[in-house]
């Protein structure tokens, strides 16, 4: 059975940094799609960031245009493990973040669809 299982999650001031960690077992194969979506309160779900490195393969990655230069995904397929460091963080940042992860590649953009898996979610709050 898949889990996945988010953690680095918390409270910070604007301009803050925070690094979030999901580790995926259950997993036969470590070459997995794997990114990051996040809700705040009354607002739709929002993709962040995903990441696909296949085998001997340059990574497809992709962020959200609200993310991007602040954010960084990295992966470590190995231990089926994703990260999401964030840096400038801004008071918009504070949402629920979700974990998501999928066996198929992904490529493009992001989308719901494109993700199986889901993890129970990690807060962040960042504060003026």
């Amino acid at each position: 059975q898949v889990q996945l299982v988010e953690s680095g999650g918390g409270s910070v001031q604007a301009g803050g940094s925070l690094r979030l960690s999901c580790v995926a077992s259950g997993y036969t194969d470590s070459s997995n799609c794997m990114g990051w979506f996040r809700q705040a309160p009354g607002k739709e779900r929002e993709g962040v960031a995903r990441m696909y490195t296949g085998v001997g393969r340059t990574p497809s990655i992709y962020y959200a245009g609200s993310v991007k230069g602040r954010f960084t995904i990295s992966q470590e397929n190995a231990e089926n493990t994703v990260y999401l460091q964030m840096n400038s963080l801004k008071p918009e940042d504070t949402a629920m973040y979700y974990c998501v992860a999928d066996t198929r590649p992904c490529y493009g953009g992001i989308s719901s669809a494109m993700f199986r898996d889901w993890g129970q979610g990690t807060q962040v709050t960042v504060s003026s």
